[in-house]
């Protein structure tokens, strides 16, 4: 192929990566959960939080693209078994978020005393790269569009991933400037108005979940 074609699906294959994934991943919705789990953390650890949160995002959505139908085939596992557990995890974690009371200021302070190097590696990962900002829907999606961009060209598929891969790249750093600055798109709410919006955001993240689960669960009963 010529190199006009390549960069042509390479092009393509971008905007399809990014149409099929990122209104699913949707970072803003996630951005109050992340405010209130770094309430009362300092500027730079919310800043390094939000940089590996982003970089977690590229690393599971790219190899979720990579490899991901050559891992659940090898392992057995369907997409639809994947969409009932990531959901279960991404309900319960709602519901801990539901009925979760406000910190006090004393427990601001442990929290972010807690937050050592190595508890940032962790806690970016989990809860907030996977599954509150990188749920199973997102997961799910990255795996078909790397099945769909397999081609019998080998270099038409090369550009195909190429551009996929550059589409992660870009959700990746739409999570990290989003969650960067979160906490000034949503300081015009106030302390109440914040409050009411994670609510708000925590019920739907329930109503996510259990609609992750009842997708996964239907797919699994047609195939009875």
């Amino acid at each position: 192929m010529d190199f006009p074609a390549l960069l042509l699906a390479f092009g393509k294959s971008l905007l399809f990566a990014l149409a099929a994934v990122l209104p699913i991943l949707n970072p803003p919705a996630s951005a109050p959960v992340f405010v209130t789990l770094t309430r009362g953390v300092d500027g730079s650890t919310r800043t390094l939080l939000a940089r590996r949160i982003g970089q977690y995002v590229f690393f599971m959505l790219a190899g979720a693209m990579l490899v991901g139908t050559y891992v659940l085939d090898f392992f057995g596992i369907s997409l639809p078994i994947v969409r009932v557990a990531g959901g279960l995890i991404v309900a319960s974690t709602a519901w801990r978020m539901l009925h979760t009371q406000q910190a006090a200021s004393d427990d601001k302070a442990q929290m972010a005393q807690s937050l050592t190097d190595d508890n940032v590696r962790i806690q970016a990962f989990y809860p907030m790269a996977f599954p509150l900002t990188c749920g199973p829907g997102s997961i799910a999606a990255a795996i078909t569009v790397g099945a769909a961009l397999h081609s019998p060209r080998v270099p038409e598929s090369l550009a195909n991933f190429a551009g996929g891969l550059a589409a992660t790249v870009l959700i990746g750093l739409s999570v990290f400037l989003t969650f960067r600055y979160a906490g000034r798109l949503l300081r015009p709410l106030g302390e109440v108005g914040l409050v009411v919006f994670l609510r708000l955001s925590a019920f739907i993240l329930l109503c996510l979940g259990v609609q992750i689960v009842w997708n996964g669960a239907q797919e699994l009963l047609r195939g009875l």
